[in-house]
């Protein structure tokens, strides 16, 4: 097949939205598929001879205007796109998605005169451009991850106040989502815990959305027996995000006893932001350490390898590349009973431990039992690695979606062909 995989942005640092794409296109070119990645910066990292299409944007939401312009020609502005995302980026509203799209369906005659692709599938941009490039011919499918309302709602938790509530709505294109979700050709998902979420936000019935569960690259995240261990949990996500948790798991690390300290991996956090503000309420100065820089994936391996215990305490996640990363470095997980993780880690505890969601004094129990069984933990430990390789598999996603690629297009051809 030729497959258009489109990706408004291809950040491998943040998320998993870079990381599935790069690994997708991957495993659709060693089946045989002639894949091209269609993206927005920060651009994925792709294996050589996988072409790369940039649609480029100018960056500007959540940047000061000097700032922008300190390390940007101003001029660059001067176009209606650019001018729209900068005016609606300065009352919160974030254009990308449907900037990419609208991009992207100026080029695609001509990328589709060249490449002639079968089928378009979409890294949940739900932009407007789909509908365009539906109707040019093109079918499209696309994944969703999870819906965005869940982050939405996590924010409405925490700050139930009408302005942060009104910042928020604004924030997210769920209107945008909704409306394109329903009318492109087909839309899978990563895990039965999403598949639900979208029938109740999106109206698509679960028993039309598959689940293809992600993979995760166990060459690159093993163990390394060679890496000297501390005594130490690790956190890896954005902690600026809600639902993350990363309130639940430093009021839990507060209970533990004062040697056990906690390394978060996130590479961005504001020096006024969460983080910072919990650790003073709880008085753990000293206990946290942060990674003030983003990540290798070779690099991020080698961390959690020193780690003892992987922590996941999100209120929800689509899949948890988090969870099944630190699983197949051989490391033990404690994990929130929530969104996919049971699926990830399995709900009979030989793989990891879950617990309550928002629940501190469960984390710091299930937590401080692992980090005193060393026995216990490396049992687990081992457990966790032969899950992810038994059934967490980019080769075997990319051959599931491969499947639905394939009935997508017969059903258009079979379209076009009545039409005719």
């Amino acid at each position: 097949m030729r497959i258009a995989l489109l990706s408004y942005r291809g950040n491998m640092y943040c998320g998993g939205q870079g990381i599935y794409a790069a690994c997708l296109a991957r495993e659709w070119r060693r089946a045989g598929h002639e894949v091209h990645v269609i993206a927005g910066p920060p651009l994925p990292a792709l294996e050589p001879g996988i072409p790369l299409h940039v649609i480029e944007n100018e960056n500007v939401f959540g940047l000061g205007l000097r700032e922008w312009a300190a390390s940007h020609d101003p001029r660059r502005l001067l176009t209606p796109l650019s001018l729209f995302e900068l005016g609606v980026s300065r009352i919160g509203v974030f254009p990308e998605m449907q900037t990419f799209g609208l991009r992207l369906l100026r080029r695609w005659r001509a990328l589709q005169e060249r490449h002639r692709f079968d089928v378009v599938f979409d890294n949940q941009s739900l932009c407007w451009g789909l509908l365009g490039i539906r109707r040019l011919g093109a079918p499209v499918v696309s994944v969703i991850h999870h819906p965005l309302h869940i982050d939405r709602e996590a924010d409405f938790a925490l700050d139930p106040g009408l302005l942060r509530r009104l910042k928020r709505t604004l924030y997210f294109p769920l209107f945008m989502q909704q409306q394109v979700a329903r009318r492109l050709d087909r839309i899978v998902t990563v895990s039965e815990a999403s598949r639900s979420e979208i029938e109740r936000h999106f109206g698509i019935p679960e028993k039309q959305v598959p689940v293809v569960y992600n993979g995760t690259d166990t060459e690159l995240f093993r163990p390394h027996p060679e890496v000297k261990k501390r005594f130490e949990l690790i956190f890896v996500g954005r902690t600026e995000d809600r639902k993350k948790g990363i309130g639940t798991l430093l009021a839990a690390l507060a209970r533990l006893p004062k040697p056990v300290t906690l390394r978060i991996v996130d590479g961005r956090i504001p020096e006024d932001g969460l983080v910072p503000q919990l650790i003073r309420r709880y008085r753990l100065e000293g206990r946290v350490r942060f990674q003030k820089r983003f990540l290798e994936r070779s690099e991020l391996a080698r961390e959690y390898a020193a780690a003892q215990v992987a922590v996941v305490p999100s209120f929800f996640e689509g899949f948890g590349f988090p969870a099944s990363e630190a699983m197949a470095c051989g490391l033990p997980v404690v994990a929130s009973a929530s969104g996919a993780l049971p699926e990830v880690i399995g709900s009979d505890g030989a793989a990891g431990r879950l617990v309550p969601p928002r629940d501190p004094i469960a984390l710091a129990r299930a937590i401080g039992a692992l980090l005193f069984d060393p026995e216990c933990a490396q049992r687990m430990g081992a457990a966790a690695r032969r899950r992810i390789q038994q059934v967490f598999r980019w080769d075997q996603a990319a051959a599931s979606l491969i499947e639905v690629l394939t009935e997508e297009t017969r059903r258009a051809a079979h379209r076009q062909s009545r039409a005719a």
